[in-house]
């Protein structure tokens, strides 16, 4: 290394080489204990055989629907299907009695005819954020103490609810939450999506827990109680904001309550999705993450493990950088591998160098994410504000 762009780019790229493997130390020590779905041999390595907590008090689910797809039946079926005791209140909320999950829903009642399921119609519109509107309205009926909020695209394992909520029997766990994996990985965007869940998105959530105590909940699957929720002025205090389950967890945090994640992993099931839906979305989450964690998110770009050593190879082409440079590529490669099998139980989404084409496609993400202020979801066009509160574009002047 002779000149500062050469020191830089090199230290850089070291600098991502180890917060890969930080990354990776974390991932193969993470402990799971969870059946996995039919075909699939789940998340690999030490697993905790010990029998889930005879802890089973009454809970209420909520289940927020919109539409269906391929995968929604299934989806929905898995809760019906849990290995709990206790008693348990199902809640799935529509916004209209004209959305073709309503159907959906009935037959799974027909189905259960001894469960406590019930289709609740929502159509009030109390907040921008449309979900969080839904979750207002189940909340009024929920009857129990503990309440369990979950996706419509979430697939859960059996022993799910024993699992989760198992922690909230010590008073001051104020949630529980868990990682999640992408199912479906039928297009390219689909693939790349999948391994930035599979394989960097947790082992990114363990290495931020390692350094503080966990203040934001992953939004898949979670269980808290009404008093934690009443404790933050409820689903109400939440209505127009576009990360809700960050929200929900951060605010539950900053009241005293600790925040546990359960070693179980759930699955998000879609249908077939383009690369532009599957863009419009990591846009928005990176988006999303800015606002939540703005620090954190801009300093996040020093841990691509693929942009620096290839800057430094391309910028300073001698012997040494280039050399090193591939390792570290190669390194990427066989870690992206392995924390995608730890989690998902398999490597398809890793192959064909997916992590470096996830590597390049999240630096331009990264910073298409600090140049703008504006999100599509479902369809709608919204501008997120600095206290993350979501505007209807159509309601302000702003630019994308």
């Amino acid at each position: 290394m002779s000149n500062p762009v050469d020191l830089v780019l090199g230290g850089l790229a070291v600098l991502s080489f180890l917060l890969q493997l930080w990354q990776l130390l974390g991932a193969v020590r993470f402990r799971f204990r969870s059946p996995h779905p039919a075909g699939s041999p789940g998340p690999a390595g030490p697993a905790d055989a010990t029998e889930p907590s005879a802890f089973t008090p009454a809970l209420t689910l909520l289940k927020p629907l919109k539409g269906v797809d391929e995968t929604t039946r299934e989806c929905l079926r898995s809760w019906t299907r849990q290995d709990y005791p206790g008693a348990r209140q199902i809640l799935f909320g529509v916004a209209s009695s004209e959305d073709p999950a309503c159907v959906l829903v009935r037959e799974l009642m027909a189905e259960h005819p001894g469960m406590d399921l019930e289709l609740v119609i929502c159509p009030e519109r109390l907040g921008v954020n449309a979900k969080v509107s839904q979750l207002i309205q189940l909340e009024r009926k929920a009857r129990h103490e503990v309440i369990v909020i979950s996706d419509a695209d979430v697939w859960a394992p059996a022993d799910f609810l024993r699992r989760a909520v198992a922690p909230l029997r010590d008073p001051q766990v104020g949630l529980t939450n868990c990682f999640y994996r992408q199912a479906n990985e039928e297009t390219f965007g689909m693939r790349w999506e999948a391994f930035a869940v599979n394989a960097d998105f947790w082992s990114q959530v363990l290495q931020s827990v390692a350094l503080k105590p966990m203040d934001f909940a992953l939004g898949a699957a979670m269980a808290t109680t009404r008093q934690r929720l009443q404790g933050i002025g409820g689903f109400s205090a939440l209505k127009d904001q576009l990360a809700d389950d960050y929200q929900l967890g951060h605010r539950i945090a900053r009241s005293g309550g600790s925040l546990e994640l359960c070693p179980v992993v759930v699955e998000c099931r879609s249908g077939r999705l383009g690369f532009g839906a599957v863009w419009a979305h990591q846009l928005r989450w990176a988006r999303t993450i800015r606002v939540c964690q703005p620090g954190p998110f801009f300093f996040s770009i020093l841990s691509n493990a693929t942009l620096w050593p290839v800057l430094w190879g391309l910028v300073s082409p001698g012997s040494v950088s280039v050399f090193v440079a591939t390792a570290f590529l190669v390194f990427r490669l066989g870690s992206g591998a392995v924390m995608e099998r730890r989690l998902a139980g398999r490597t398809t989404a890793s192959r064909a160098g997916m992590p470096i084409w996830k590597d390049l496609l999240q630096a331009v993400i990264w910073a298409l994410a600090l140049l703008g202020k504006t999100v599509v979801w479902r369809g709608v066009r919204y501008q997120i504000l600095r206290n993350g509160d979501l505007v209807r574009l159509a309601d302000v002047d702003s630019t994308p």
